[in-house]
């Protein structure tokens, strides 16, 4: 787990004002270079969560999405495709949950040649222990309100529409 570095001062902050004097404009670099920190304190503190069950975060995500399904049961490319990762990563993944007992691999009856994947009774007894711990750790984002998620998730919302991850949606 990403521990905490208790610096007498903002590294990043430090960071932009180097960026400023030599490179111009900071704001980008400070805001993308601060994403990316929050994503490894984020992911280390869900990889701890789910640890104990033989789980990373990724693998927790697939479960989720298969129990999310109608069926328990989606294709392996479907997986990927709403996952946002490549088919390699998706068949790793459902490997190590296959080999934990938490999915099992099946022929697609809709496509001779693809495979289902599709979570089992231990898989959805799992998703809910870890969700609820989750929920209690806030997702790690205890130290935001509501109202500052909401906004946080709508700004973020903004640069995966104009990175091409969906199109602009009327809410």
């Amino acid at each position: 787990m990403s521990q905490p570095l208790n610096l007498p001062f903002d590294p990043i902050e430090r960071a932009a004002g180097t960026w400023r004097d030599r490179f111009g404009p900071a704001e980008a670099m400070a805001a993308a270079t601060s994403v990316m920190r929050v994503h490894q304190l984020l992911l280390a503190r869900f990889d701890a969560v789910c640890r104990p069950y033989d789980l990373t975060f990724a693998r927790y995500e697939a479960l989720v999405l298969l129990s999310f399904s109608r069926t328990g049961a989606l294709p392996m490319a479907r997986i990927g495709q709403r996952l946002m990762v490549h088919p390699t990563s998706v068949t790793n993944t459902i490997q190590r949950l296959e080999q934990a007992g938490y999915v099992r691999r099946e022929p697609n009856p809709r496509d001779g040649r693809g495979t289902l994947a599709r979570i089992t009774d231990p898989g959805r007894a799992v998703v809910q222990v870890v969700t609820k711990h989750l929920m209690a750790a806030e997702f790690g984002l205890a130290a935001l309100d509501t109202p500052q998620r909401e906004a946080l998730t709508s700004l973020l919302r903004e640069v995966r529409v104009a990175a091409g991850d969906f199109g602009p949606v009327d809410n």
